[in-house]
């Protein structure tokens, strides 16, 4: 039983799903926008609002902590000098799934995420 334990597994082992999400945050706050499964946008969604949050302090501190999380300088940057004081008032809920429908391949299930303005 799975009792207590949060997080999808996506039938690949820790390392393997842990650089999945960071790619997936680092492409989301490069972009704004992308395109995945819906399993994959739900969890990215929490990876992605905790980044924000940590972000919103603004010091030394916090900018290592989401370097750790993000792979590019530049896209760390631009969360902090671009969206972190556009959505610094927000109490949380930084992103938006929007339903595409099914791919066309396996049929899972596609929405759009991106950040809410």
């Amino acid at each position: 039983m799975r009792h207590q334990k949060s997080g999808r597994r996506f039938n690949r082992d820790t390392d393997a799903r842990k650089a999945l999400m960071r790619n997936l945050c680092t492409s989301l706050l490069q972009n704004g926008r992308i395109t995945t499964t819906e399993a994959k946008a739900k969890e990215l969604r929490r990876w992605v609002d905790r980044l924000i949050t940590t972000a919103r302090s603004g010091d030394v501190a916090a900018r290592r902590q989401v370097a750790t999380e993000v792979s590019q300088p530049e896209v760390v940057e631009r969360l902090f000098s671009n969206l972190v004081p556009r959505l610094g008032e927000r109490p949380g809920g930084y992103t938006r799934i929007i339903h595409k429908g099914p791919r066309h391949g396996d049929a899972a299930p596609m929405v759009v995420i991106e950040l809410v303005d």
